[in-house]
């Protein structure tokens, strides 16, 4: 199974956020796993990265996005995913819409993102870092 991962489950990991520390953290570990196969975005690692320098420093942030770049399959985000988000009259977080077609062109079944309501125009499933372990993994 494809999954997407917002940007704020991998800051989530990358802080240690808790308690979706808990959960998001378990799903990062499923990249190992044959069964599913995790994508993210540069965008998203770029938003992860913010926010991990802040907490962390310049460094030891690029250290962990390095990490996660060499665990994660990285969606494409191009001229493609920018015509589908600006032509959506459904979506008004651009950046919300450029994530969510990076995930459809990389045939993701499910997003996963503690902000459920940012993709409430998916037609793909959209699911917490919780529920979707509840749901596909326990």
């Amino acid at each position: 199974m494809k999954l997407f991962l917002d940007a704020n489950i991998l800051v989530s990991v990358l802080n240690k956020e808790y308690p979706v520390f808990t959960y998001s953290s378990r799903i990062l570990s499923l990249a190992d796993n044959k069964k599913f196969e995790i994508f993210t975005s540069p965008i998203c690692l770029a938003i992860a990265f913010y926010f991990a320098e802040k907490k962390s420093g310049n460094a030891i942030a690029k250290r962990k996005i390095e990490i996660l770049a060499n665990k994660l399959s990285i969606a494409e985000s191009n001229q493609l995913t920018v015509r589908k988000a600006t032509k959506n009259k459904q979506i008004h977080d651009f950046e919300d819409g450029l994530e969510y077609y990076s995930a459809v062109q990389s045939n993701c079944k499910c997003i996963i993102t503690e902000d459920q309501n940012d993709f409430y125009f998916s037609e793909i499933e959209v699911l917490n870092s919780k529920d979707f372990l509840v749901k596909y993994v326990m």
